[in-house]
């Protein structure tokens, strides 16, 4: 984890290509394209943002040499995601790896980014199942990688906004 390594100027950037994108609600792999109580949130997909790709890949590859050590290249889908306290914002239990023998790559490295200044909502946590959370996590700017088969989700938002930006950076099938 780094704590608050995205600096304000960035974070305005990714904010300013979000809102030129269209956003819909979100929904789950399971879900199969509708919206579920499961997940409440409101998602921009950057993908198009080369510059943001590129980014966030020097993060997933320190973790992964330092910790990981997984076969992974730069090639990312990006998601904007924004929760709101109005609807108990939330996104459920669940892991980040799409298992099919549709794909030739799977997701193997995670990556979020606290986009929003703690002060700006209540509840909201993000959290891992088996894992402890890291202490500071929730802090501006602050990036945590981890590996796409962890099992995590979003506590519901009790007030205000939190907004993060969630990549998921792949490689060759699991074996």
């Amino acid at each position: 984890m780094w704590r608050e390594a995205i600096d304000k100027a960035t974070i305005a950037k990714i904010e300013k290509a979000a809102a030129q994108v269209h956003r819909r609600g979100a929904t789950t792999r399971r879900s199969q394209g509708k919206e579920t109580d499961g997940r409440k949130s409101e998602i921009a997909w950057l993908c198009d943002q080369y510059w943001l790709r590129d980014l966030l890949f020097g993060y997933v590859m320190e973790a992964n040499r330092i910790a990981f050590g997984v076969d992974v290249e730069n090639i990312a889908n990006i998601q904007y995601t924004e929760y709101s306290g109005d609807n108990k914002g939330r996104y459920n239990w669940h892991n980040d790896v799409i298992w099919t023998e549709e794909r030739s790559f799977d997701r193997k490295i995670s990556i979020t980014v606290q986009l929003s200044d703690p002060a700006d909502y209540s509840g909201g946590a993000f959290e891992f199942g088996d894992w402890p959370t890291p202490e500071n996590s929730r802090g501006q700017g602050t990036v945590l990688v981890f590996p796409s088969y962890l099992t995590h989700r979003v506590a519901p938002l009790s007030n205000g906004t939190r907004r993060s930006l969630v990549a998921w950076f792949e490689g060759p099938r699991w074996r």
